[in-house]
């Protein structure tokens, strides 16, 4: 049936773009992944490094679409999610696919936090709070380094089409 849904969406929309997979994900090597991450994104998803605030790329960032994970693909997180916290990092209120995340305890810094990662590439992705906004009271304060946006208007042809349907009848319609 999928097959089926796709070959559709190929013909109506005249591109073959695949759905992420998580079958047909397999997570390269570190060495791997410095060839193809930035030394940032490398440090950030493979090294459980932090970025700096107010000083990373989607912070700010208000247009509308999914961010996924930078090393798989896997989608993560909406727009229609995203908040501004005030941190300086790209914060959401809930994950878009919570099957795609996976929390661990963190006991870095002298404290104890949530910590967020991907669950098909492992990625370190940030920590998850309980000082949001409603109507969940978390606050996902993420690493832009760990994720790659896709806008709305790309969704279909980089294989994410079946999220399109969030956005129709959005302010940017």
């Amino acid at each position: 049936m999928k097959v089926l849904l796709l070959l559709f969406t190929a013909l109506f929309f005249g591109d073959l773009a695949m759905a992420w997979d998580p079958s047909q994900f397999k997570k390269e090597s570190k060495e791997e992944l410095r060839k193809k991450l930035t030394n940032e994104q490398f440090r950030v998803t493979q090294e459980n490094g932090t970025e700096r605030a107010f000083q990373n790329e989607y912070w700010d960032n208000h247009r509308e679409g999914i961010y996924v994970d930078v090393v798989s693909g896997e989608p993560l997180f909406s727009s229609l999610d995203k908040f501004d916290s005030g941190t300086g990092w790209p914060s959401f209120t809930k994950p878009l696919e919570p099957d795609n995340i996976v929390y661990r305890q963190d006991r870095s810094w002298f404290m104890v936090r949530n910590e967020v990662r991907s669950k098909h590439a492992d990625s370190h992705l940030g920590h998850v709070f309980d000082d949001g906004p409603p109507p969940t009271g978390k606050r996902f304060c993420m690493n832009s380094a760990a994720l790659r946006f896709i806008p709305k208007e790309d969704l279909e042809k980089e294989g994410y089409g079946e999220y399109r349907g969030l956005f129709e009848g959005t302010k940017d319609e």
